[in-house]
């Protein structure tokens, strides 16, 4: 498994990329701003980036599980988590399975069970095709960064990437309400997650309150205008003060 430390400092901040992403295609704009008085971790999931594919699914759990074995071999006991769709979906499974592992967690762009999801997505992922990436900044730096930068490996990524989690019914409010760690959940306005669904996951978290005379809650939630589920994290200025300011308060 691949990974890279930056900065020093403070509770360790570990980056968990998308799917077809990487630690550059999904953070490289970021990592600068985020090590900036603190240390990042930020690591390839399997098959992605420079970290090689293994004969197994590819699916929360099993992400998870890696993301729990790299802290232990860096002797990393707590840290915060900052993960997008895939990797939003390991942080919250970390949240709530490892809550000893976990201080804070910032959540970005993915459901907290299949309802949330968006009608076509299923589909769009599912029939991936290596052609429909053609060109792409995924299908380069694939081929330039795999252990093994063939299109036949790329497709049995894209496959793995169709079924994941399939079948799976994800978490209950009473999961997403049981979280120990405080959570930042961001979301583009034109995300693959419905906003109702935003709205309730960010209620169980104990939002939706007028914090003037309840106080503001440790849980928060932020929605990034003009943002799409591919452009999440692209407004880099707007979300390094949100995360920043939500890991440091």
């Amino acid at each position: 498994m691949y990974y890279e430390v930056h900065g020093e400092g403070g509770t360790p901040l570990v980056l968990l990329h998308g799917g077809l992403f990487n630690i550059d295609l999904q953070f490289g704009e970021l990592l600068e701003g985020l090590s900036a008085g603190r240390k990042v971790i930020a690591a390839d999931f399997q098959g992605h980036g420079y970290t090689n594919d293994i004969d197994r699914p590819l699916g929360t759990a099993e992400l998870a599980s890696d993301v729990v074995a790299l802290l232990a071999r860096l002797d990393v006991p707590k840290a915060d988590l900052f993960g997008f769709s895939v990797g939003g979906a390991v942080a919250l499974y970390l949240a709530i399975e490892y809550p000893e592992l976990v201080r804070k967690a910032v959540i970005s762009s993915v459901s907290f069970n299949p309802s949330g999801d968006r009608d076509e997505n299923a589909a769009a992922v599912g029939d991936m095709k290596v052609e429909m990436i053609a060109g792409t900044p995924m299908e380069a730096d694939y081929l330039a960064k795999s252990p093994h930068p063939d299109h036949e490996h790329l497709q049995t990524l894209l496959d793995k990437l169709g079924g994941y989690d399939r079948g799976t019914s994800g978490w209950s409010d009473d999961d997403i309400r049981g979280i120990e760690a405080p959570t930042l959940l961001t979301f583009g306005d034109a995300d693959a997650v419905k906003l109702e669904h935003v709205v309730r996951f960010h209620q169980l978290r104990g939002g939706d309150v007028n914090g003037d005379f309840v106080g503001v809650p440790a849980s928060q939630l932020a929605i990034f205008p003009g943002t799409t589920h591919f452009t999440g994290l692209a407004r880099t200025p707007l979300v390094l003060d949100t995360v920043t300011t939500f890991l440091d308060a």
